[in-house]
């Protein structure tokens, strides 16, 4: 890369006919580009301009330089604006591994815009939560919640947002439940625990404390769309998200139970195996990213 810039600079002055003419067209300063010249002079091992105090002429091996040099600098720049143009429209297919419920609860949406706004962008989506190999399975990111991955090292993992839980339950349920004031109370109900090993205890936050409290359930699941489900039919009280009940809560079929207390937000990662990414993968993560924090 520094020969090419070497090269261009080279072919300013030739046109220029001088190295301060060069450096005022290119705003640089005069020392900088006779430096640079004077180097590339001693990696092609020949002169490639007479020097005087009135003026600077190719010498003959510069001569033949300059004709080879100024069709490779012009291809050169051709190229990299035809990059620049395929950047500000990306294509080519992006490969994504993300959880089901969160795309479709979260995801889809801008989804929908990030496809109008770059048309040659194709899709391939893994709905999944399993660990994928970013490299090996061929992905260019996965999308996760919870924790980054600590393996391998190699990954690299952006925060795009967190999500908000809450406890939620149908009004047919607590009609017939105890009373529900306190997060101890949870113990005396049934919940429905997201996981394939639900936890024995939740640790939920108010304004001013943290407190676990033990409890427990029939259903255990992997699956937020079965425990929405659930908890709409009155079997208990589910962890829920304000998106993912958004639809429940209008119609009455779920409320809120305990409401100055909730968990602690889930996070939201992009994980990539590397930093440098195309175009299609960089603007897309960003394009992720706004649409969480933008939605309440």
């Amino acid at each position: 890369m520094e020969l090419l810039s070497n090269m261009e600079l080279f072919v300013e002055v030739a046109r220029a006919k001088g190295f301060r003419r060069a450096a005022d067209a290119l705003g640089m300063p005069n020392s900088t580009v006779s430096r640079r010249v004077a180097e590339l002079e001693k990696a092609v091992g020949v002169r490639l301009f007479h020097r005087t105090t009135r003026r600077v002429e190719l010498t003959e091996a510069g001569k033949v330089y300059f004709q080879r040099c100024e069709g490779l600098v012009a291809e050169a720049r051709v190229a990299h604006e035809a990059l620049l143009e395929h950047a500000a429209q990306p294509g080519g297919v992006l490969r994504v591994s993300m959880p089901v419920d969160l795309a479709i609860t979260y995801l889809a949406a801008p989804l929908r815009a990030f496809a109008e706004r770059y048309p040659l962008i194709h899709f391939e989506l893994d709905l999944s939560a399993r660990r994928v190999d970013l490299v090996a399975d061929g992905f260019d990111l996965a999308i996760r919640l919870g924790d980054p991955p600590s393996t391998p090292s190699t990954l690299i993992a952006r925060q795009l947002g967190s999500l908000s839980r809450h406890l939620y339950a149908s009004p047919r349920y607590l009609r017939h439940a105890p009373p529900l004031q306190h997060p101890r109370d949870l113990a005396g109900h049934d919940c429905l625990m997201l996981g394939n090993s639900g936890p024995s205890a939740w640790t939920l936050r108010s304004r001013h404390q943290t407190l676990t409290v033990p409890v427990s359930g029939r259903f255990s699941m992997n699956s937020l769309g079965l425990c929405r489900r659930l908890a709409r039919l009155g079997l208990g009280i589910a962890p829920m998200g304000v998106a993912d009940t958004r639809e429940e809560r209008r119609s009455g079929e779920l409320q809120r139970v305990l409401p100055e207390w909730e968990f602690q937000p889930l996070i939201v990662h992009a994980v990539t195996e590397s930093r440098l990414l195309p175009s299609r993968v960089r603007l897309f993560v960003e394009f992720m990213a706004a649409a969480l924090a933008a939605d309440p």
